[in-house]
C-alpha cells in the first residue's frame, strides 16, 4: 500500500517553494508529526528556471533533470506538474494525498486553515487587492492544481490567521469609520511562523514554565514582531500590509505617510514608482546603498553598512518596547527567521537595547546560537528557536484530512 504524503507549496511571482511530508501510518498517527522527506524551490519560472532540492539533514538531492526543468517549468502550472510527477515517480510507494498552500492573506473571515472549495477560491479572489504582491500568485497555484488534479484535496493555510485573536483595539486603523467596511484594518502576517514558535516554546525546556508574556521577533528578508500572551496573538508590528512595522531587507517598514505625499507632490511619483520604492528599494538596501542581505552588511567594513544595521536594530528595540507595553510586561524574547536564527551580532545589539526590560545576554550562548541566550540571572528569557512554517502547514493538513 502506498504511503500517503502531503505536498506543501508557497508560490511567488517567479518561484515555487515546496516541501514533502510523510503522514505516518498507524492508529496513533494523529499524535505524531508528519515526517519531512525533502524541501526546495524552483526559481526563475518563466525566465531561466532552476531547481534546488534538499533532503533530511539538509543533504542536497538530485531532482528532475535540467532539461525537464527548462522544458516544463516555464510556467507555474508546468512547474507544479513536474513536481507532483517527480514526488510520486522518484519515490516508490509514495502517494501525494493532499496539497497544502501557504496563503498570505485570509482577510477577516478565515481565522483557521480551510479545505479548498469553490467558495474559498471565490473569497480569495476578492481579497487580492489586500495583498497584490502575494495573493494572486498563491491563488494561481491553487487554481492550477484544481485544473490539473481536481480530485486531489487542497488546504489553504493563512499567514493572517494566527492574529485573529487580537482585540478590536489592536486591529483598528485611525481612519473614517466607513473605511473599516472596505477591509482597511490591521491584519498581521508571519502567523504560521509565530504559531510554530509558540508551540515549540511550550515544549522547549521542561525546567521553565511556558512564559505568559512573549515577544517573538521573526527577522528575515521580511520581518515582523508579535506580542503573544498565553499562546495568543495580542499585537504585531505588521498591519494592513507586509510593508508595515520593522525595517526589512528592501521594504521600508513604518513610514510617515507625509513622505509619500511629498514624493507625489514634489517629485511626481505615481503608484508604480511608489510601490517599487517601498517594496524594492528601501530598508537595508536603501539605507546602506550596498545590499539588502544582512550577511553582506555584517561582512562589510563600510560606514553605510554599519548605519543600516544600527537603524535596523534601533527599530526592533523601539517596537519591542511597544509590544511589551501591550503585554503589560515581558517574560521572554524569542528570535527566529533567517536573521534571527543566524545573526548573533544582531541579537546582541537588540538584547543590549532591551536591558531595561530585564534581558541579560549570555555572550557565549549567543555565539553558539542558543537555544537559550540569556543568563541564569536574566529576568527575561532570551531564546533562539528556528521556525518551521512548512511543518505547521503539514500538521494542519493532516488534522483536516484525518478529522
Amino acid at each position: 500500500m502506498a504511503r500517503e504524503a502531503v505536498a506543501v507549496l508557497n508560490a511567488g511571482s517567479s518561484s515555487l517553494k515546496f516541501a514533502l511530508f510523510l503522514l505516518r501510518p498507524g492508529q496513533d498517527r494523529t499524535c505524531r508529526d508528519p515526517v519531512p522527506l525533502l524541501r526546495g524551490q524552483i526559481e526563475g519560472i518563466g525566465r531561466s528556471p532552476r531547481l534546488e532540492v534538499r533532503g533530511r539533514r539538509d543533504v542536497a538531492l538530485k531532482g528532475p533533470s535540467a532539461g525537464a526543468i527548462a522544458e516544463k517549468a516555464t510556467t507555474h502550472d508546468g512547474a507544479l506538474a513536474l513536481l507532483l510527477d517527480w514526488f510520486e515517480e522518484d519515490r516508490a510507494g509514495i502517494r501525494v494525498a493532499a496539497v497544502d498552500h501557504r496563503v498570505v492573506h485570509g482577510g477577516a473571515v478565515y481565522g483557521a486553515p480551510q479545505a479548498v472549495t469553490g467558495d474559498v477560491v471565490t473569497h480569495l479572489a476578492a481579497l487580492q487587492p489586500l495583498a497584490p504582491h502575494h495573493l494572486p500568485h498563491n491563488l494561481a497555484a491553487i487554481e492550477a492544481m484544481i485544473a490539473r488534479r481536481p480530485d486531489l484535496p487542497q488546504v489553504a493555510c493563512f499567514d493572517t490567521a494566527f492574529h485573529a485573536t487580537q482585540p478590536a483595539v489592536a486591529t483598528r486603523l485611525p481612519l473614517p469609520r466607513a473605511m473599516a467596511g472596505m477591509g482597511l484594518r490591521r491584519y498581521g502576517f508571519h502567523g504560521l511562523s509565530y504559531e510554530y514558535v509558540t508551540g515549540a516554546l511550550a515544549a522547549h525546556d521542561p525546567r521553565h514554565a511556558m512564559p505568559t508574556r512573549v515577544v517573538v521577533a521573526h527577522l528575515g528578508n521580511g520581518a515582523s514582531m508579535c506580542a503573544i500572551r498565553d499562546g495568543r496573538s495580542i499585537a504585531t508590528t505588521m498591519g494592513f500590509s507586509t510593508l508595515d512595522g520593522l525595517m526589512m531587507g528592501t521594504r521600508s517598514g513604518t513610514l510617515d505617510p507625509g513622505v509619500l505625499l511629498y514624493l507625489m507632490r514634489e517629485q511626481g511619483a505615481d503608484l508604480s514608482a511608489l510601490s517599487d520604492l517601498l517594496y524594492n528599494r528601501c530598508g537595508l538596501l536603501g539605507v546602506s546603498g550596498i545590499s539588502g542581505d544582512m550577511r553582506a552588511l555584517l561582512a562589510s567594513g563600510r560606514a553605510e553598512a554599519a548605519e543600516a544595521i544600527d537603524l535596523y536594530c534601533y527599530r526592533i528595540v523601539r517596537e519591542l518596547g511597544s509590544l511589551a507595553a501591550a503585554l503589560g510586561g515581558l517574560d521572554a524574547l524569542v528570535f527566529t527567521g533567517g536573521i534571527g536564527e543566524n545573526a548573533a551580532p544582531i541579537r546582541a545589539k537588540v538584547c543590549a537595547g532591551a536591558r531595561w526590560l530585564g534581558v541579560e545576554l549570555d555572550a557565549a550562548a549567543n555565539g553558539r546560537h542558543g537555544p537559550r541566550i540569556s543568563t541564569d540571572m536574566s529576568l527575561v528569557q532570551a531564546l533562539v528557536i528556528p521556525t518551521n512554517e512548512e511543518l505547521v502547514i503539514a500538521r494542519h493538513t493532516r488534522d483536516l484530512l484525518l478529522a
